[in-house]
């Protein structure tokens, strides 16, 4: 039996998780965080018999993680909140099973040393990142020469920028391929999405930028990909479903059976790749300039981000405003190493301060 620790249980994540822990009786549910919705906790704790429950960060995510003594945890709440419950598992030494890709962007070299003090394993859950584990497992790191990583072009593929100054949230959230929550949507409109999930490979893969890059795959059928330094790739291909990286994550190393089919190759399935229009969705080159940077900015970069889509989502700033708060953010902010969660909670705050500010200069 394989006890989970569900945060963000009522999310897009979380409702599928709920499926594969329903599906598989080696799990067993211990805990559940909710942001808001109470009612829906509670359903979902007396169905499973859970005792420990948070709703709102009340208990903190954290003291949730202690008390409940998972062997391994599902981290999909949204943005930096999701980062204590992250560094909680990992200096524990409880598998982390990592939805919640801001912990990585946010605090990467933070959470890589609380996981070699604690000894566990990260677990990736994001799709791309879970295809490059399984084509990485195994292999020696010199072997290597490159990853890529694959975006679907969201809502708004081929698209100019001009053509996307009067884009509404409703369009940006009628994603073509994925289900997800609005947040992570309006990212994948942005190739924020992808320029975060940058971020995350470096770290989770120990790869250098450079040698990372991302391709348009609007089929979103290819996951991910790894090149080798004899020219031969291999590449992690399925339909695109949730259900299968989650159920991967929260069963490893078993591979357990989920009702997802392999994919109809016969169907006349027609795979096409293409470079991104960094012009037309500048966040993905300011995510890997932020990468590269290191210490602060990729925190500034991800706080400033969600301040702006908010703000887009709330229907106040411009779709091209997103990018526009996110690069004076990143102008304004001092960024540097930083040692702490203390240092880290402290410039997401400023970062999250000096976004509002242009963003409510931006709306007037």
């Amino acid at each position: 039996m394989k006890r989970v620790a569900l945060l963000g249980a009522t999310g897009s994540i979380g409702t599928q998780a709920l499926e594969v822990v329903g599906a598989h009786p080696e799990l067993e549910l211990c805990a559940v965080a909710v942001g808001s919705r109470a009612d829906e906790a509670r359903r979902i704790a007396s169905e499973h018999g859970v005792q420990h429950v948070s709703i709102g960060g009340d208990p903190p995510l954290d003291d949730l993680v202690r008390a409940s003594k998972p062997d391994v945890v599902l981290n999909s709440v949204m943005g930096f909140a999701g980062l204590p419950a992250t560094l909680e598992a990992l200096e524990r030494g409880i598998d982390l099973a990592l939805a919640n890709k801001e912990s990585l962007v946010a605090a990467g070299p933070l959470a890589l040393a609380a996981k070699e003090r604690g000894g566990g394993r990260i677990l990736p859950v994001d799709s791309e990142h879970s295809a490059a584990f399984q084509c990485l497992e195994g292999r020696a790191e010199e072997t290597v020469h490159s990853l890529v990583l694959t975006a679907s072009g969201g809502p708004f593929r081929g698209r100019s920028r001009s053509e996307l100054a009067d884009v509404t949230p409703v369009e940006a959230l009628a994603h073509p391929t994925w289900n997800m929550g609005p947040k992570i949507t309006v990212d994948s409109a942005t190739l924020m999405n992808k320029g975060l999930e940058l971020i995350e490979a470096h770290f989770l893969f120990d790869i250098e930028f450079e040698r990372i890059e991302v391709v348009i795959h609007p089929a979103s059928v290819v996951h991910a990909l790894v090149c080798f330094r004899d020219g031969g790739s291999l590449a992690h291909m399925g339909y695109p479903d949730m259900r299968v990286p989650i159920s991967y994550a929260l069963t490893y190393p078993e591979r357990a059976a989920t009702p997802v089919e392999p994919l109809d190759l016969a169907s006349g399935l027609i795979l096409e790749f293409s470079a991104p229009d960094e012009d037309a969705f500048p966040c993905l080159a300011l995510a890997r300039a932020a990468g590269e940077e290191g210490g602060t900015a990729p925190c500034v970069l991800n706080a400033a981000n969600e301040v702006a889509v908010a703000s887009f989502l709330d229907g106040q700033l411009s779709f091209l405003g997103i990018p526009d708060v996110v690069e004076r953010t990143l102008s304004t902010v001092e960024t540097g190493p930083a040692e702490t969660l203390a240092e880290l909670v402290a410039v997401d705050a400023e970062a999250r301060r000096v976004a509002s500010a242009l963003t409510r200069e931006l709306v007037h």
